[in-house]
Parts: structure tokens; sequence; C-alpha cells
């Protein structure tokens, strides 16, 4: 009789650095996505949670750690015997707990598989975020219990180089205690560090003697950096210094084309918040679409101009449909109206024959177009699949310039449900610093579904279009950028945020309280 082999399962302790995702080793990231069953301490933040449930499987379970170090390696040691790979994610570095020590000892006295993933330990790493260098003889610890801590050793690091601990805010006024009680200089500096490496990091700076003080309010794992290295933060400190740090931006997209804004603007230190305003669905009939793919096939087009990510999506899930492939475009031409577009086609293996050097819009579009050649250009009709509601604009410069069109409806835009009540209060009374709209349709949509953005709230518009519909609906138009593209926006706003920060720099104190100017960037200087 032949018996089937139980599966082997694994156990990982993996670190999650301190705090920020994209500080996650690859492989951290890879012992994650493989997990069945994730540990997570209380101790590692929502923000990167949420990441790793994004990534993981479908049915990997998450649970909080509960208990003894025992009993947590309990847990670990039973789904590896039923063949699941368990994941303990820490935060910071494993070895850098003491209870995570005991679970690796209880779990190595098995014959259960196991590695220890290392991470980015708290103390360094928000030190890092923080702009404090830790140059020369330094000393770096995730401290869980301070009664242990060896203050005279402390005192002797701080006097060689740079001291840098992850403690809990309660702890702070016993930490100065035993700093003083050794001997450190009651002037020394000493930066105090919350949320390290997170959205709303915030540092403050002052003494041994007075940093107590200056930390009030800071709840929960602070970092609390001590030496000459403090003194450097002025001119290291970049990730309180983004353009947009702290600036909370409303993204009115679809739900389907929000992230890639919001990946940017995070990338400049903002807090996105995506409110869907627009909703793509099918149109209403399919005929249309049906005679256009099959116009393509048979060669009736000269021409596709695509004037939308959507767009294009639309006509290649029509192909799908039909099992055709970009083969199937052999001998038509692609125009797009911007470079977001033209990356949705390139995405399928076809390169576009235009797109606007100049201004990406339908004017843009159109004055590079040449006009219908009857010698050059023996077919001479264009398909221009858009939405439902959009401008006539294109199509009617097309047919002036000699071309015959035929405007489809590839989908359409349906306005959103309203975003919660909180949100709508935001919008209303300035809760966010700025707002990016990227088409008229997010602009009359958002209005429509949460009212207009407060008066100090800054506009981006991407283009001279949206920009005319901001300024219809009464909306103050503060950033538009050269180039019709979401890179281009959130580099626009970023720079805009760059000029405000200059501007109050070089103003007197009184005038800086008097300035009508809002959001982080004044603040820091009031």
């Amino acid at each position: 009789m032949t018996r089937t082999r139980k599966p082997v399962g694994r156990i990982a302790f993996v670190g999650a650095g301190p705090g920020d995702p994209g500080l996650l080793t690859r492989r951290a990231h890879d012992a994650l996505v493989d997990a069945d069953q994730v540990i997570y301490d209380r101790g590692v933040p929502e923000s990167l949670l949420a990441v790793v449930r994004a990534e993981a499987r479908d049915d990997a379970e998450f649970t909080p750690a509960e208990g003894a170090p025992g009993d947590v390696a309990k847990v670990l040691i039973s789904a590896a015997r039923s063949g699941l790979n368990a994941v303990h994610l820490v935060a910071g570095d494993p070895f850098g707990h003491d209870s995570v020590v005991k679970e690796v000892q209880a779990v190595a006295r098995t014959a259960a598989h196991f590695e220890v993933v290392p991470g980015v330990g708290q103390a360094e790493g928000v030190a890092t975020y923080a702009g404090v260098p830790l140059p020369g003889v330094r000393t770096a610890a995730d401290v869980e219990d301070v009664s242990v801590l060896d203050f005279e050793a402390l005192a002797a690091a701080v006097g060689r180089g740079s001291l840098a601990l992850a403690v809990d805010a309660g702890d702070l006024a016993a930490v100065r205690d035993g700093l003083l009680a050794a001997g450190v200089d009651g002037t020394t500096g000493v930066g105090v560090t919350g949320d390290g490496t997170g959205e709303t990091q915030y540092t403050t700076t002052s003494t041994v003697d007075s940093f107590v003080a200056a930390a009030l309010g800071f709840t929960g794992r602070v970092v609390l950096t001590v030496g000459a290295g403090v003194g450097q933060r002025d001119k290291l400190s970049w990730w309180e210094n983004r353009p947009l740090y702290g600036w909370k931006v409303l993204v009115p997209r679809t739900k389907e084309q929000a992230g890639a804004m919001s990946a940017r603007l995070r990338a400049y230190g903002a807090i996105p918040c995506e409110v869907p305003t627009i909703a793509v669905e099918p149109p209403r009939t399919p005929a249309q679409m049906e005679r256009a793919v099959k116009g393509l096939v048979d060669g009736r087009y000269a021409w596709v101009i695509f004037t939308s990510v959507n767009a294009v999506r639309a006509v290649w899930e029509k192909f799908a449909e039909h099992g055709l492939d970009a083969r199937h475009f052999g001998g038509v031409k692609i125009a797009c109206i911007g470079e977001a577009t033209a990356d949705a086609v390139r995405a399928f293996g076809i390169q576009p024959e235009l797109i606007p050097a100049g201004e990406q819009s339908s004017e843009g579009l159109l004055a590079e177009f040449s006009p219908h050649d009857e010698i050059l250009d023996p077919v001479g009709r264009v398909l221009l699949p858009r939405a439902d509601i959009a401008t006539e604009t294109l199509a009617a410069g097309l047919t002036e310039r000699g071309w015959e069109v035929d405007d489809v409806t590839a989908y359409r835009t349906v306005r959103a449900a309203p975003p919660p009540a909180e949100i709508r209060d935001a919008i209303k009374s300035g809760g966010f610093d700025a707002v990016l709209f990227t088409s008229s349709s997010t602009v009359r949509n958002l209005v429509g579904i949460a009212g207009k953005p407060h008066a100090r709230t800054v506009v981006a518009v991407i283009g001279p279009k949206t920009a005319e519909t901001a300024t219809e609906f009464g909306l103050r138009v503060d950033v538009q950028p050269p180039h019709a593209s979401v890179p281009d926006l959130v580099e626009a706003l970023a720079a805009y945020a760059v000029e405000l920060r200059e501007k109050l720099a070089a103003m007197p104190a009184k005038q800086r309280r008097g300035s009508k100017v809002q959001g982080p960037t004044a603040l820091r200087f009031r």
C-alpha cells in the first residue's frame, strides 16, 4: 500500500522594518506572498499590513500575535505540521525582540523547517528617515524594556558618536533621567520621531534636558536620537522635507486609474485620498463597436485615434471577445492624444505612429494630423472610439481635413455614488490641501456627488479643457502643467508647493501669520 506523503510546511520569522512598506526586503516579500498564515505583532503599522494583505494569497489568514512566546511558537509549529507556510511578521528586525528570539529557540527544538528574514531595525531606519546620521562609533537598539538598559554604556556611546533608541513614548522620562544620571550633558542634542517612516512622521529636536516636554503628545513607539548627528537634520532631513509632505490630496478618478496617480503623490510625500467620481461601463448597445472591430479587420480604416486609456481598453476587450490580437491591426495607423494613452497601446505590443509633440489635447492632435490625400491615402476613413460624453472638437476637425470619421461609443462614463459623509464634509470645509482633476467629467461629477472644494484647497487641472470646466463651476485654477499627463500634473503640483514654501520663507514673520496660503507648507512657518 502506497502512503500519501503529508506536505511539509515552513516557518518564517520576517522583519517588517520600521514601517514603510517599501523597506520590506525581497526575501520578506516572497515569504509573505507564499504564506498560508500570517501572525503579526501589534507594532506592525496598519498601512504596511494593508499592502501585505493586498499582495498575499486570497486564502491567506491574518491574525494578531497573542500570548507568551511559547504560545505563538505553538501556533506556528502546528501550522507547519499541517503543511502550511506560516509567517510571524514583526516590526523592525526579528532578533531585535527578546520575545521573538525565544520563539525561534522553541521552534528550533522541533523538526520544523524555519528561517529568519532580517529587517531594517526601527531605530536605525527611522534615524535615517529623520535625517539624523549615526557616524563614528554608534549604538542603535529597539528597546522593549527600559529598565534593563545600561545607561552607563549608552552615555559612553553618546560621548564617542551617536545613539538611536526605539522606545515607548511613555518611557521617555525614564530614558532622560537615566542619561542625565549617567553623566550625559543636558545640552546634548536630541531628536524624537513619531510615526517613523510613515505618512505623518514628525520629528522634534531639543536637548537631553528638554526632550520629554518637546515630545508631549507623542504616543506609541518613538525613536530617540542623541548626539552630534541631530544637529545635521536641517541639511539631511529628506523624508519630512519632500515637496508635498503632509498634504492631503483628493484624487477624483475612476477606481482603476487612481492607483498610478496616488503612487506618484506618495513619492512626493502626499497623503492621497481616492474618491471614485466616474464609473466606466460598456455602451448600451454593442452594435457600433462590433461593426468597428469588423471594419478594423477588413481594412476599412486608415487610422484609429485613441483619446483615453479607457478607449484602448474597450477596443482590446472587444478584440479578446473575438479571439483577435495585435496582429489584426496590421496596416492601420494609430494616433494617441497623449503619452498615457500611448503607453496603454504599447502595452499591447504596438507602437503608435502619432502622438502630439506639443499640447496633448484634441487641438494638439489636430495641429499635427495631415489632411486626407486621395493619392497618398487610398483609405480615407478614421475610427474614433470614445466615451459617450466626449466633445465634438476632434471629429469636426478631422472632417474639415477631408477624413470620413466613424465616431463610435466605446464606453460610457457614469457618475459614481457619493463618498462617505466625512469625505464630503472634508471637501467642503477645506480638509484637503489640494485636488487633482484629470478631465472635465471629474470636475462635474465631484461637484455633483460631493460639492465644491473649499476656496483654500489648491486646484490642479490636467489641461485647458479641464481648466475651463473648473472655472465654469467657480473654482480657482492654481496649477496646470505644460503637458497633459498624470506625471506632469503631479510634478506641477510639487513645484507649486516648493514655490509656496520659498515665498513663505521669504516673508517676515508677521506677514506669514496673515498670509492666505494654507496647508502644511504654510503651517511649517507659523
